[in-house]
């Protein structure tokens, strides 16, 4: 793992809301706003950015843990602005915080957690999961 991010560090990710990315289950739409689980893959996305630039030949990385506070919907057409800032490496594990914003309007904060392992550990963790 290349250790050149230090805490503060700024990576940014944004995307316009889309009429597919509502919450609905079982096809029925729950609210005409963002999906805690689209803003979810969008946050993971934009630290993943981190890890993108952090990684060996051999290595790749896996989350570990994301939360949302939610703190204001996101409407369809709006943009969405996710700010993702690195904050420490814990044992191989990338942490970083972020926030989520429309303007200047404040939608989410939370923190990531991503692991940086050998390309060869990942495969045996999940051959192992195949196999029981």
């Amino acid at each position: 793992m290349k250790k050149i991010f230090s805490s503060g560090d700024k990576k940014v990710h944004s995307f316009i809301v889309k009429a597919e990315d509502i919450a609905k289950f079982e096809k029925q739409a729950v609210h005409q706003v963002c999906a805690t689980f689209t803003l979810a893959r969008e946050i993971e996305w934009c630290t993943r950015l981190f890890v993108l630039d952090m990684l060996e030949e051999n290595e790749e990385g896996i989350g570990t843990m994301l939360t949302i506070q939610h703190q204001s919907p996101a409407l369809i057409g709006e943009q969405v602005i996710i700010e993702g800032y690195f904050e420490a490496i814990e044992k191989g594990e990338i942490i970083c915080n972020y926030i989520v914003k429309i303007k200047d309007r404040q939608i989410a904060t939370g923190k990531t957690g991503q692991r940086i392992l050998p390309k060869e550990k990942i495969k045996q963790i999940f051959d192992n999961v195949v196999s029981n």
